[in-house]
C-alpha cells in the first residue's frame, strides 16, 4: 500500500477519490496466518487517519457552529466520504471473517464485527447521512437559541449562574424567559423529530427487525445485558433512588423556608449563599484542573498538560458554540479533544473532571496495537469519567490545587452528590421515554404523543416539586434532551455508568491508590474485555439490582451527611 500522508490535517478537504485508492489497496491484499498482522496495521493506520479527520472537521463545527466552511467541509465529508467508506467497512470486516483466522487480540472486538456484518444493509447509508446532517439542524437551533437579558444578549447556557442567584424573583424571570425562547422552537424540533423518526424506522425495517430498539440495541453492540434489565433498572430508581431524592428536595424545601419547590429553586445554595465561583476563564479552569490532576495522578497530570500544551482544550462558553461538552478523540496522534461551555460555575469544574476522565481513556489505551481494540463499550466509557468526578474530589481545595476553601469544596461535594443521586431518576425518564418511542409502532410520530408520554414519565419519576403552570415545559422536555435527537438509546449508559463509579470510588475511600491502580488498569484494556469483565477490572460490577444501588444511596448519603455541617 503506497505511503499514507503521517498527518489527518493534509487530509481534511480529501474527497473520496483520493481515499478510494488506499482502501482499494486493503481490499487486494491476501489475508492468511502470514499477513493478517501486518494488514491489521494497515487497516488500524488507514482507519486511525479517517476517523482523526472526522473528529477534526466535527470539532471545526462544534467551535463555531455559524462557519460556513466547516459547515460545508463537514457535510462534503459525512455525503461525499463517510457512505463509501461505510461499504468499505463492511467489505474489510467480510474479509476479516471470510479469513476465517481470529487473533487472540481480536477475541472480544470480533464480536461487534460479527454483529456489524450481520446489520450492514447498504440501503440504510444514505439514511444515516441524513440522519446526521438532521443531528446538526439540531445543533443549529439550540446553538441560535439567545435571550436578552439585563441589556445583553445571553445564550441559554450563559444564564446558567443565574439560577444560583439568591434573587427567587430573579431565578423565576430567568427561567421564564428561557422557558418562552425554547417553546418558540417547539414546532421546528416536532418537525425534526418526525423525520427523524421515520428514518429510524426505516433504517430498522431495512434490517429486518420489527422495531428500532431491537436494531439500535444490537447496533449498540449490547451483548452483556438485555432491554428487560434495563426496564429493571428503571424499577430499582423508583424503588430506591426516588425516595432518596424526595428527601433531598424536602431537606432543600425546609432550609430555604419554601411553602413548596419549583424548578427555579434546585440550583441556588439552599442557605442563601453566593454561588460558587471558581474561575473567571477558560486558562483558570484548566489551570486548576491542572493541579488536581497531578495530586490524583501525576501521570493523569502529565495527559491532561500535553492537552493544554497542544491547544486540546476549547472550554468556555461563548456564541455560535454547539451546546452541551464532549471528549473525542484524534486516533492517528493518540490524543483526545474536550469541548465544553464553561461560564464560571461548579457545574463546569465537573464537567472538565468527567470529560479528563473520558480524555484519560484514550491515553491509557493508546497502547493497544489495532483500532478495532479500541471501541469501548460505551457503559464502560463513561465509568471511566464519571469515577474521575468522585477520585479528584478530595483536591477540590486550594491548598490541595484546586478552587475552594474547605467549606467551599465541602458545598460543592455536596451538591455533586445530591446532583449525581438526582440524575438517576431523570435518566429514567429519558431511557424509559425512548423505549416507549422505539416499541409503540408510530404512536411517536405524533409529538403531542411524546409530550404526553414525557409528562406521565416526569411526574413518575420527578418527585418533591410543585410544578404547577409548567405543564408545556414539561411537556417539551423530551425536546431538551440532544442524545434523544442525536445518539437514540444513549442514556442509560451514564446510569450505569454512575453505579460503577460510586463503586471505584467507595473503594478508594479504604484504598486510594489501590483504586486508582485498578481504574488505570482498566482503562488500559480498551475495548479488549467483555463489559462486565471491565468493570471488574476497575473494581465494580455491572449491576441493574436494587442491593447494589441502595449500597451506593447509602454511601453517598452519609457522605453527603458527614460533609454538610463543614459546608
Amino acid at each position: 500500500m503506497d505511503a499514507l500522508p503521517s498527518s489527518a490535517l493534509d487530509m481534511l478537504e480529501w474527497g473520496w477519490e483520493q481515499y478510494e485508492p488506499y482502501t482499494q489497496a486493503l481490499l487486494d491484499q491476501d489475508v492468511n496466518a502470514d499477513t493478517i498482522d501486518a494488514w491489521l496495521a494497515d487497516w488500524t493506520k488507514f482507519a486511525r487517519l479517517l476517523y482523526e479527520v472526522y473528529s477534526r472537521l466535527y470539532v471545526a463545527l462544534s467551535v463555531d457552529t455559524t462557519d460556513e466552511a466547516a459547515e460545508n467541509r463537514f457535510n462534503a465529508f459525512i455525503e461525499g466520504v463517510m457512505p463509501h467508506m461505510q461499504v468499505v467497512d463492511d467489505q474489510l470486516n467480510r474479509k476479516l471473517l471470510d479469513s476465517g483466522l481470529e487473533p487472540e487480540e481480536l477475541t472480544v472486538p470480533l464480536r461487534g464485527i460479527r454483529k456489524s456484518v450481520e446489520l450492514f444493509r447498504e440501503e440504510n447509508i444514505p439514511l444515516i447521512t441524513e440522519l446526521t446532517k438532521l443531528g446538526n439542524e439540531y445543533d443549529k437551533i439550540a446553538g441560535a437559541q439567545t435571550i436578552e437579558w439585563e441589556g445583553e444578549e445571553k445564550t441559554l447556557s450563559q444564564m446558567a449562574p443565574v439560577f444560583m442567584s439568591t434573587d427567587r424573583d430573579k431565578r423565576e424571570k430567568a427561567f421564564r424567559l428561557i422557558m418562552e425562547r425554547r417553546l418558540q422552537d417547539r414546532e421546528t424540533l416536532n418537525d425534526l423529530w418526525v423525520k427523524m423518526l421515520k428514518l429510524r424506522h426505516q433504517m430498522a425495517a431495512n434490517a429486518g427487525f420489527d422495531n428500532f430498539l431491537e436494531f439500535q440495541w444490537q447496533r449498540l453492540g449490547r451483548f452483556d445485558y438485555t432491554p428487560d434489565d434495563a426496564l429493571r433498572l428503571q424499577e430499582t430508581i423508583a424503588e430506591v433512588v426516588v425516595p432518596a431524592v424526595e428527601r433531598i428536595n424536602e431537606r432543600r424545601r425546609q432550609r430555604m423556608g419554601l411553602d413548596v419547590l419549583k424548578q427555579w429553586d434546585l440550583m441556588v445554595d439552599p442557605e442563601g449563599r453566593d454561588p460558587l465561583a471558581p474561575f473567571s476563564t477558560g486558562e483558570e479552569l484548566a489551570a486548576g484542573a491542572a493541579r488536581i490532576f497531578n495530586q490524583v495522578d501525576p501521570e493523569l497530570g502529565g495527559y491532561f498538560q500535553e492537552m493544554r500544551d497542544g491547544n486540546l482544550l476549547d472550554l468556555e462558553n461563548r456564541k455560535g458554540k454547539a451546546p452541551g461538552g464532549y471528549c473525542t478523540s484524534y486516533p492517528n496522534i493518540h490524543k483526545p479533544f474536550i469541548f465544553q461551555n464553561a461560564v464560571g460555575i461548579h457545574d463546569d469544574v465537573q464537567t472538565t473532571l468527567h470529560e479528563a476522565g473520558h480524555a484519560f481513556h484514550v491515553f491509557e489505551s493508546a497502547h493497544l496495537p489495532y483500532q478495532h481494540q479500541e471501541d469501548v463499550p460505551m457503559e464502560f466509557a463513561e465509568v471511566a469519567s464519571m469515577s474521575m468526578e468522585l477520585l479528584a474530589a478530595p483536591y477540590l481545595t486550594s491548598d490541595k490545587g484546586g478552587f475552594y476553601s474547605e467549606e467551599e469544596a465541602a458545598r460543592a461535594r455536596v451538591e455533586h452528590l445530591e446532583g449525581s443521586i438526582v440524575f438517576w431518576p431523570y435518566m429514567a425518564v429519558v431511557d424509559a421515554f425512548q423505549h416507549w418511542v422505539y416499541t409503540s409502532g408510530d404512536a411517536a410520530l405524533d409529538p403531542a404523543n411524546c409530550d404526553a408520554k414525557w409528562t406521565e414519565l416526569w411526574h413518575t419519576y420527578k418527585q418533591g416539586v410543585d410544578y404547577s403552570g409548567l405543564e408545556d415545559w414539561i411537556a417539551t422536555g423530551w425536546q431538551r434532551k440532544l442524545h434523544i435527537f442525536q445518539l437514540p438509546f444513549y442514556y442509560i449508559e451514564y446510569g450505569l455508568a454512575q453505579l460503577g463509579a460510586v463503586q471505584v470510588w467507595g473503594n478508594s475511600l479504604s484504598d486510594q491508590a489501590g483504586a486508582l491502580a485498578n481504574y488505570r488498569k482498566a482503562l488500559s484494556l480498551g475495548g479488549t474485555a467483555k463489559l462486565p469483565d471491565l468493570f471488574a477490572a476497575a473494581g465494580a460490577k455491572l449491576a441493574f439490582d436494587v442491593e447494589t444501588m441502595q449500597t451506593a444511596i447509602d454511601l453517598m448519603e452519609s457522605t453527603i451527611n458527614e460533609l454538610d455541617p463543614v459546608s
